[in-house]
């Protein structure tokens, strides 16, 4: 009895807040990441910086919340939607979902539903959302940073060999899948499909060049001169004509 209350009220809830205008929403930092940029670590040291320059303990960071949620609002299990955000690709979800949980959940629903999710989190704000499309699915929250990790492709290669413990041509490999699964995620969720994801972001961070605190501290930076900028009733920031006809 208790779970179906907790779950009527987190349905309840999602529509109230969901009615507001997202341009509201906020504040938001989404960090996407090039496979073995080391993405967690630096959102992890960035909510303590935030927190402690702002004396609260309001910013968190979300990665694997966003699975969790989506399937305790999709009732099914959490692996059943992480294979969704693994696979990228929408076609044939539907059925292994069906499979897997007694239930047809179709790919809209799926797709539906993790916006829905992302927003609801934009909304309550102070909050650092890495990857699972975030910058995709939060390009009309206006207070946002949108920040990508960049780094050679043998830093990451050999990073991801110390983290995992893999041999050069499993990381390659595993850098390679991983990399074009992020693109393709970013891409599913945009309702327009532009020739590059450029474009989405504020700033692009090579991270060879500096160290997890040092990234942490320039996006702390980032994110007071973003929020100036949009409090700037004069910039327009992300909008116009072109803007809104083709990204």
């Amino acid at each position: 009895m208790a779970e179906k209350f907790f779950k009527y009220f987190d349905q309840r809830y999602r529509k109230d807040i969901l009615r507001g205008h997202s341009g509201s929403y906020g504040p938001i930092v989404t960090i996407s990441r090039q496979t073995g940029c080391d993405a967690v670590a630096i959102a992890k040291r960035l909510v303590t910086k935030m927190n402690r320059e702002t004396g609260t303990s309001q910013w968190r960071w979300i990665d694997k919340q966003v699975l969790s949620d989506t399937a305790r609002e999709l009732d099914t299990g959490t692996h059943n939607v992480e294979s969704y955000i693994k696979r990228h690709e929408l076609s044939g979800l539907s059925e292994m979902l069906m499979a897997i949980s007694g239930k047809y959940i179709s790919d809209s629903k799926v797709k539906k539903t993790i916006r829905e999710v992302v927003l609801t989190i934009c909304k309550e704000g102070n909050v650092v959302l890495v990857g699972r499309g975030g910058v995709a699915l939060t390009t009309s929250v206006k207070r946002a940073l949108h920040v990508r990790l960049v780094a050679p492709f043998y830093w990451r290669v050999e990073n991801i060999m110390k983290k995992k413990e893999l041999d050069i041509e499993a990381a390659e490999e595993f850098v390679v899948d991983t990399d074009e699964k992020r693109y393709n995620l970013i891409l599913n969720f945009l309702d327009k499909k532009p020739l590059n994801l450029d474009y989405l972001f504020d700033a692009t961070i090579n991270r060879s060049s500096f160290s997890v605190d040092q990234v942490a501290e320039t996006l702390c930076l980032l994110y007071k001169k973003r929020m100036e900028a949009v409090a700037d009733s004069k910039f327009t920031g992300r909008k116009g004509p072109l803007m809104n006809a083709y990204g």
